[in-house]
């Protein structure tokens, strides 16, 4: 399987999740996610992700300019944004607990909020 059918589920999630610690530009949520692990994400791979959750209400952007010179777009969650990424959270806890059941042959479950 490729991996990037797998990566389409979450990325929508875990950019919220970054954008909900605080105001955000692309570059720096390319930055995190690579930190977190996520390799070749890339701007041809996130701005279609900002751009469908803006058009979901889910974060607000903002253009000002850069310390650093040009015209930047800057990203914050909003509280429609906020309810999404606890929704997530929740669905990706317990879907996350039962493939790794499956997989794995285990009965381990992770925290799953209720």
């Amino acid at each position: 399987m490729d991996n990037s059918q797998l990566l389409k589920g979450i990325l929508e999630g875990c950019v919220l999740a970054i954008i909900a610690e605080g105001e955000t530009y692309g570059y720096e949520i390319i930055g995190e996610l690579e930190k977190a692990g996520f390799e070749d994400i890339g701007e041809g791979t996130l701005y279609p992700v900002l751009t469908r959750l803006d058009k979901n209400k889910l974060i607000r952007c903002r253009r000002a300019k850069s310390p650093l010179g040009p015209v930047r777009k800057y990203y914050s969650i909003t509280a429609e944004g906020t309810k999404a990424l606890d929704d997530f959270k929740d669905r990706y806890s317990r879907i996350s607990a039962s493939a790794i059941s499956v997989l794995f042959g285990t009965k381990k479950s992770l925290p799953v909020k209720k």
